[in-house]
């Protein structure tokens, strides 16, 4: 039988509605999640006590350098890695940026100059931590970066043991981060990052690669 024009624009309305709805529905699930990413960003360091091999820093984010530098001089860790810095950067030139005299602890300190993102910064930091020998390590980075940087620090190193180290910039307000433009931009801009990396992460999971020992901030 043939479908007349008035059947073929009410299956046309019926399948845009369907659409619709399955849009609707993904949004639902994206913000969910959007929520739930937000209100887990830490915002204490829970182990700031513990001893690791070592101590890594992630370039890119405000106050990531100071508090390595912080955390080395209060001898958290007896080496400090610094992943993701411009080729032609030194160690002598990061401690005068930072304000720090060479003499006290440029001996303690690495840098990487090969990663460009975070996977690269994972993957740096395990032919670093495996050239050491080392089986501990303390990430330091931005709060709101913490989670991403963790997945890929997991695929890079599954049998390395990790203590988060959140670093809090002062103008990042996670406090009701939605009302502050800036803030909401960064977190959704983080999120979509961490959706992206996730399934590889699962995917590392399912196919052997057990994730590592992390102590949660």
């Amino acid at each position: 039988m043939a479908v007349t024009g008035r059947g073929r624009r009410g299956r046309g309305r019926r399948l845009a509605v369907r659409l619709a709805a399955l849009g609707l529905a993904a949004v639902a699930v994206w913000a969910a999640g959007l929520v739930r990413f937000a209100t887990q960003i830490p915002d204490t360091v829970a182990d700031p006590d513990a001893v690791t091999d070592a101590i890594v820093v992630l370039t890119g984010g405000s106050g990531r350098l100071d508090t390595g530098l912080e955390l080395l001089a209060a001898k958290r860790a007896p080496k400090l890695f610094v992943s993701g810095v411009y080729r032609g950067v030194d160690v002598t030139m990061l401690l005068d940026v930072s304000k720090r005299s060479p003499s006290d602890i440029e001996c303690c300190i690495e840098i990487g100059h090969s990663a460009g993102d975070t996977a690269g910064n994972a993957n740096e930091t395990a032919a670093w931590m495996n050239d050491q020998g080392y089986g501990s390590l303390r990430l330091v980075t931005s709060s709101y970066h913490l989670a991403r940087a963790l997945l890929e620090f997991r695929l890079a190193m599954p049998d390395v043991t990790l203590v988060l180290h959140p670093v809090l910039a002062e103008s990042v307000k996670q406090d009701r981060w939605w009302a502050w433009p800036g803030t909401a931009s960064l977190i959704v801009g983080e999120f979509n990052k961490y959706l992206l990396v996730w399934p590889r992460h699962a995917a590392g999971r399912l196919f052997g690669r057990p994730a590592d020992t992390a102590r949660a901030p």
